[in-house]
């Protein structure tokens, strides 16, 4: 079955939490995915206790698309499914920008070529996750496995082989 790509906005809350290290002075992680988009400007600060700050930290749209089902089945089937979170780093404060925010492994193997990207896996909420499966459901197939057959190599046709010349080297005495 085929069929439209289909979108549901996800809003992101990180933290950074200030580290005495003389290379980097923070460290950021994904701490949640909100179901519902808050009413919220991308970095608004929610929380400050000390050494650490939590922000939101923007909405984005997760995209399913039909044809990349094979990936959203081996995510679910983990048992563990997971919500890929990438943020970009960039010039203007706090240091980084929500890039993407995606359930497809295959998605995240091509963010990490990036370098500069953090990526963050954290659990799939269970409304995001149902209706990942439902989107499964509805247009998943499974598409059969086909192992390739090699040509076995004639023993007989290599035996037959004329010798290589090599040029520059005389063919006479060898």
């Amino acid at each position: 079955m085929t069929g439209q790509a289909e979108r549901r906005g996800v809003g992101i809350t990180v933290e950074r939490q200030r580290i005495d290290n003389p290379w980097v002075d923070a460290r950021w992680r994904v701490t949640g995915a909100l179901p519902e988009l808050p009413d919220r400007a991308p970095w608004t600060v929610l929380a400050q206790d000390g050494e650490r700050t939590g922000y939101y930290a923007g909405a984005t749209k997760i995209v399913l698309h039909p044809g990349e089902t094979e990936n959203y089945v081996e995510n679910l089937k983990g048992g563990h499914p997971m919500l890929y979170v990438i943020l970009r780093r960039c010039a203007e404060e706090p240091g980084l920008r929500l890039l993407a925010v995606t359930v497809d492994p295959g998605e995240v193997d091509a963010h990490s070529d990036a370098g500069d990207d953090l990526i963050e896996a954290i659990p799939l909420p269970p409304d995001l996750a149902a209706w990942m499966s439902d989107f499964v459901a509805r247009h998943h197939t499974e598409r059969p496995f086909y192992k390739r057959q090699r040509d076995r190599a004639d023993p007989e046709a290599l035996a037959r082989r004329a010798p290589v010349a090599h040029p520059g080297k005389d063919q006479s005495h060898g």
